[in-house]
Order: structure tokens, then C-alpha cells, then sequence
């Protein structure tokens, strides 16, 4: 993508806006491109690409840049050493002291630096993946977070086949492939403007990660079932239930944001289902939950988390969040978990998950949960999966990464209520 001292210059004043790290990057990055309308859809892309990178490697380019630390300094580093553009190319774009400076930057060697700076995560992330890792497998996982990740769709099966729909993007010269584990995945490289194709309008497809249409897959509804979705938010994996169940049966999209429920309604229409019921609830113990305790075949708890599975998508997380927030989900965690379970008839299936890389938001949840919980017992993930012909042979825990699969990390626990 060609440089330009403009381009450069609304990267530097977005990373301004975004780097005190208060609000998501998404949120400043589009409120940043709103107050600058005149920037085409490529300095858009330029200024993005080059903001969400920074934040990948933003540990590792404090380290080479210092003591020159600015965000101008930071997107200098970025293009000359993690992407490895030549001073030649860059001098055009270069203030007078900056060259001398970009070439010591460009001689610093990397490999003996300590692990969170090598692997761009803070010390506390680091230190508890240490706990229950190797490092060559913390490096490979670091790696894999720092690509960006693919645009991932779902072929709403209500609507469309997936043959039908990788035709159609073909004709219409969009490169896209069918994704390896989902059934009704398609994965493109690129990032056409996919809100505005007819198979979206339509609503053939949705956006939504393969890891994500996976967890439909671990919930395995089946036609005229009665199911909820505890946490839906904006509702990807609550209409993918719906199209699974061939919109028969009853699904209720539980949510405490009145806003992510909205956002479920254009979706919803778009979709063609008749059989889902957003609800709107005060917390996990309404009057509205209590109601159905004991009544519902499936329930999915894709619970509140750090999002450090996403970080592909959301790198400024890991710079956002703290371990006391940690402390604060997992006891919200727990708490959902166990309000969900009361919904489970004896026989039905409870499927916890969430898009972290933690055990404090993963199997230590769901440990302290079976063992407060007899009436319940744990089911192999890989074994639900094989039975609906889906080759990803994980064991008992569903556990998902970038550098391994292609997908956010996701984590995901079956449990059945069996008395």
C-alpha cells in the first residue's frame, strides 16, 4: 500500500486518539474516521491496518523505539523493523533526526529479549500463560495473535447452501474458501465491503468466526426443542441455533443490554426464523429465567469474558484489561453458570464457553461448578463434534486457537444433567 506524509499523519493522530487505551480501539477508530469523511476507502484501510498493528506489537516497539516512545515513533518502528520496510523507502516521510535514529532501531536485535516483550502480552498475561505452558507454545499462540484475522461467514442454511454461496461470491470475483471445520463456514482474505453484497441484504450469510459457529455445533439442538441462549448479545450464535433447528421449536436470546438486543433485531428479520424470543432480563436471576427453570432441553452460556481469545480482532484488550477485572468476571462467571443450570431439564445439555485463553475463565469454572453440581456430568467435546461429523479431536474440553485452527481461542465445556 503506497506511503504518503498524509496517510502517515492520520495514522499517527488516530493512535493519538486510541493510545490512551479508555475506550475500545473499534469505538475511537470509527469515531476518529467519522470526524475525517474526506479519507478514501484506502487511507481508511492504511490507517486502520496500521493502527490495529501497533497495538499487536505495541510492547515490542516500545522496547525498540525508546527512548522515542510518541506514536509517530511507535508507526516509524512498526515500518521499518516488523515490517521491514528500507530507510530508502521511508526517508521521504522522515523529519531530519528521525534517520539516524530509524537505522539503530533497525539494528536492535530481538531474540534475547524477555518473553512478554517478545510475545507483546503485559507481565501478569504472560506470567500466568507460563504457569500452564511451554514457552515455544506461548510464542507459537503470540504468533497467531499477531496476524489479523480472516472475514468468516455463516451461511444461514434457512436461506442458502454453502455451494451456492461460494459460487455466487466466485461470480462475483470475491476469493473465498469453505472453512475446515464448520459445516456452514466460508473464510475470505480479504475485506470487501460484505454488509452491502446481496447475499447479505438477504440474509444467506452472517458474519461470524468458525470458532463461534463451532459452539452451535457443541449445543447440537434439534428440531421442536426448547433452548436458550444466556448471554445472545447481538445474537450470531442464537440465529445460527435457530437455522440448526430448521426455526422449529422455541429459542429464548436472554440479555441484560437492551442495546446488543437491538442490534439482534435487523439480524433476526434478515434471517427468515420464526422461533426466537429476545429477552430482555434484569440479571441472571430474573423473574423471566425462573420461570422456565427445569423446562429447557439446551442452554447456552457464552458467558462474559476478558476476550483474550480475540485479541486477533481486538488486540487493544490485552492492554485494557487488569488482573483484578479477571477476578471480577470469573465470579460473574460463576454466578451465570449457575443460574443457566437451573433452566436444564434432567437429560438436557448445558454448554458453558467463552473467547479466553484463561483457565481462571475456563476449566477452573467449570471444575468448581461439577463439583458444587453432582447432577451434573462433563461430555467430551470431541465427541459431540464426531458425532455430527466434525473432525477436531480436542478431548473432554472444547479449546480453540489461532496458530492451531484458524480461529479466535474459544473455550467450551458440554455438560448433561443426568438426575
Amino acid at each position: 500500500m503506497q506511503l504518503s506524509t498524509t496517510r502517515l499523519g492520520h495514522a499517527v493522530h488516530a493512535l493519538i486518539d486510541i493510545l490512551p487505551l479508555t475506550h475500545p480501539a473499534d469505538a475511537s477508530l470509527s469515531r476518529y474516521f467519522r470526524n475525517n469523511h474526506e479519507l478514501g476507502p484506502k487511507d481508511r484501510a492504511f490507517v486502520a491496518e496500521t493502527v490495529y498493528a501497533v497495538l499487536r506489537r505495541k510492547r515490542l516497539l516500545e522496547h525498540l523505539a525508546a527512548p522515542q516512545t510518541s506514536p509517530r515513533h511507535l508507526i516509524l518502528a512498526l515500518l521499518a523493523k516488523v515490517q521491514g520496510l528500507s530507510l530508502r523507502e521511508l526517508e521521504p516521510l522522515l523529519h531530519k533526526e528521525e534517520n539516524e535514529w530509524l537505522k539503530q532501531v533497525k539494528a536492535v536485535p530481538t531474540d534475547n529479549l524477555p518473553l512478554a516483550v517478545r510475545v507483546d502480552f503485559p507481565d501478569w498475561l504472560t506470567e500466568r500463560l507460563v504457569e500452564r505452558m511451554p514457552e515455544e507454545e506461548i510464542l507459537a499462540l503470540a504468533r497467531g495473535m499477531q496476524h489479523s484475522a480472516p472475514l468468516d461467514l455463516r451461511v444461514n442454511t434457512v436461506r442458502a447452501n454453502r455451494d451456492e454461496v461460494l459460487a455466487i461470491l466466485k461470480r462475483d470475483g470475491i476469493e473465498a474458501t469453505a472453512t475446515p471445520y464448520s459445516p456452514v463456514g466460508v473464510r475470505i482474505m480479504e475485506k470487501p465491503a460484505i454488509n452491502r453484497h446481496p447475499l447479505f441484504l438477504t440474509g444467506k450469510i452472517e458474519v461470524q468466526d468458525e470458532g463461534s459457529q463451532l459452539l452451535g455445533y457443541l449445543v447440537a439442538p434439534k428440531r421442536g426443542e426448547m433452548i436458550a441462549d444466556f448471554c445472545a448479545g447481538a445474537g450470531g450464535k442464537t440465529l445460527l441455533l435457530g437455522a440448526l433447528m430448521h426455526s422449529q421449536g422455541r429459542i429464548y436470546a436472554f440479555d441484560v443490554s437492551e442495546k446488543r438486543l437491538t442490534q439482534l433485531k435487523p439480524r433476526l428479520k434478515r434471517s427468515g426464523l420464526s422461533n426466537l424470543h429476545p429477552q430482555l432480563i434484569s440479571n441472571e436471576n430474573d423473574i423471566k429465567i425462573k420461570r422456565l427453570a427445569g423446562k429447557l432441553d439446551r442452554v447456552l452460556v457464552d458467558a462474559p469474558c476478558s476476550g483474550l481469545g480475540t485479541l486477533r480482532r481486538n488486540p487493544d484488550l490485552k492492554w485494557r484489561q487488569k488482573p483484578q477485572d479477571i477476578e471480577e468476571l470469573t465470579q460473574k462467571q460463576a454466578a451465570i453458570l449457575t443460574a443457566a443450570a437451573r433452566l436444564v431439564k434432567v437429560g438436557g445439555r448445558l454448554v458453558y464457553a467463552t473467547c479466553s485463553i484463561l483457565a481462571e475463565e475456563n476449566e477452573q469454572i467449570v471444575e468448581a461448578f461439577l463439583a458444587a453440581h453432582p447432577e451434573f456430568e462433563l461430555h467430551a467435546a470431541s465427541e459431540v463434534l464426531a458425532q455430527q461429523n466434525i473432525p477436531l479431536d480436542m478431548g473432554k474440553y472444547f479449546k480453540l486457537a489461532p496458530h492451531l485452527h484458524g480461529t479466535d481461542g474459544f473455550f467450551a465445556a458440554v455438560m448433561e444433567r443426568k438426575s
